[in-house]
């Protein structure tokens, strides 16, 4: 009888036993996904961008990190081909094809941007091209004439020009007449000093109104290379600058000797 109540006491013991492992398996499941889910929203919500918190607007720059430039202090480049802008002092010729008594020449811009014109006062062209000065003049003299005919031709303007600066013979402001590299302006502008170096010459471009390139230039390199392969081409405005060399940094420092005689060097 002793023998029949163990045996059938055995497997009630063995199922309360394996119930109790159910319950603590499937508690310790439950508690190991409640942390995975905790720690995915955490992650989440550090990944979102700045402008997803409260007060900034989102909508404005979507997917932008708060730490990214406005578009006001970023570079813009300038455009291909850029057209001529009239500047102070220039002077043009305004001709009517059909009402030549307003004809008008050697219109000179003053100072201040303003030009006279018969019939219509001052108008503001410095800053414009060509093709924007014809619309401003057609605009201004359409008021008194029926869709005037307008003819507007530079007679004198502020040529194309480069700037030589720094250990160089002659710096200054030159003439940039046709194309022309980088070596042929330092020629053209008394070549190197001896205070030179040639292995560092700068070339300052201005891209836009508010940015200006910078290129470090080896002409040295070039010159013992026998190529001008990497002889960039001036643009109009560049500033070719041209630095010291080490030893001429420390020249004054140096003691002169005076040998009384010298060698000439041919």
């Amino acid at each position: 009888m002793a023998n029949l109540l163990l045996k059938i006491r055995a497997p009630l013991r063995n199922a309360v036993i394996g119930e109790k492992f159910m319950k603590k398996t499937w508690l310790l499941t439950l508690c190991v996904v409640c942390v995975l889910a905790f720690a995915q929203a955490m992650c989440v919500a550090q990944s979102q961008p700045a402008s997803d918190s409260p007060g900034v607007n989102s909508a404005s720059a979507p997917n932008q990190p708060a730490s990214a430039p406005s578009s006001a202090s970023a570079p813009q480049f300038a455009t291909r081909d850029p057209r001529y802008k009239i500047a102070a002092s220039d002077t043009f010729d305004l001709t009517f094809p059909l009402s030549p008594e307003y004809n008008q020449l050697g219109v000179a811009v003053q100072p201040d941007g303003f030009v006279t014109l018969y019939s219509v006062g001052d108008i503001k062209v410095q800053g414009l091209s060509i093709p924007e000065l014809t619309d401003a003049v057609r605009v201004a003299y359409g008021k008194i004439l029926h869709d005037p005919i307008v003819s507007i031709v530079l007679k004198d303007f502020n040529k194309p020009y480069f700037i030589a600066d720094g250990q160089i013979g002659h710096p200054g402001k030159y003439d940039l007449r046709a194309e022309t590299t980088l070596t042929e302006a330092i020629a053209i502008a008394g070549g190197f000093t001896e205070d030179a170096k040639h292995s560092q010459v700068v070339l300052f471009r201005r891209v836009s109104d508010q940015w200006v390139s910078t290129q470090v230039i080896d002409v040295k390199k070039m010159e013992a290379d026998k190529t001008l392969k990497e002889d960039p081409y001036l643009h109009p405005g560049d500033t070719v600058f041209v630095t010291k060399n080490k030893i001429s940094k420390i020249k004054p420092w140096l003691p002169a000797y005076n040998t009384g005689f010298y060698i000439p060097v041919k």
